[in-house]
């Protein structure tokens, strides 16, 4: 889900960068060092859509570089558990697939013993002894392009696939946000295969 919030940071400047365009370079700055990154607590920057305010610089001594706290607003992505996605599948194995949905990286897996382990390192997931998170009708095919396909190949998700899941757990650091997904529930699943351009 999509947030647009106020935060804070100090940004140090070399003391090359003052003059006239000292706002710019410390926008110009500010949007580099922040886009992109990902904070456990709020989640990924998206984008940077406003300086609030540039306090008062402060000298770091023996270095010459001046700390400027800044106020600025922006956009960021964070999931969470329930939440529905859409994907696009980035690697396909035995033990299930990883899909990207804008910054973060989705696993869903095809064995429950691993969620098991996985459950055991602080995800908040719960009962997933009962849960599978690939429908009982899909199994893996090796070969070329591996994949998982129906058992009357009507569906079938590999590398490059659309897909649309829902995140079942997540686990959070302080520089990441870990996910896992299902597609086995009513309207999820595959909705663009790579294939049908061809």
């Amino acid at each position: 889900m999509f947030f647009h919030i106020r935060l804070e940071r100090n940004l140090q400047l070399h003391p090359r960068f003052f003059g006239p365009q000292l706002r710019d370079k410390l926008v110009e700055k500010l949007i580099h060092d922040v886009e992109g990154t990902c904070s456990g607590r709020h989640g990924f920057v998206v984008a940077v859509t406003g300086v609030d305010t540039i306090g008062k610089g402060l000298i770091r001594d023996g270095t010459g570089y001046v700390t400027f706290p800044i106020h600025y607003q922006c956009v960021v992505f964070r999931p969470f558990k329930g939440e529905i996605l859409e994907g696009v599948v980035t690697l396909v194995n035995k033990m299930g697939f990883f899909a990207e949905a804008g910054p973060v990286q989705i696993f869903v897996s095809n064995h429950v013993s691993l969620l098991k382990f996985v459950c055991s390192s602080s995800f908040s997931l719960n009962n997933l002894e009962s849960l599978q998170l690939i429908p009982d009708d899909m199994s893996f095919q090796s070969g070329d392009v591996p994949c998982y396909e129906t058992s009357d190949s009507s569906v079938r998700i590999q590398k490059d696939s659309e897909v649309r899941l829902k995140i079942v757990g997540t686990r959070v650091d302080a520089t990441e946000i870990f996910c896992i997904g299902t597609i086995k529930d009513d309207f999820l699943g595959l909705i663009g295969d790579p294939t049908a351009g061809a």
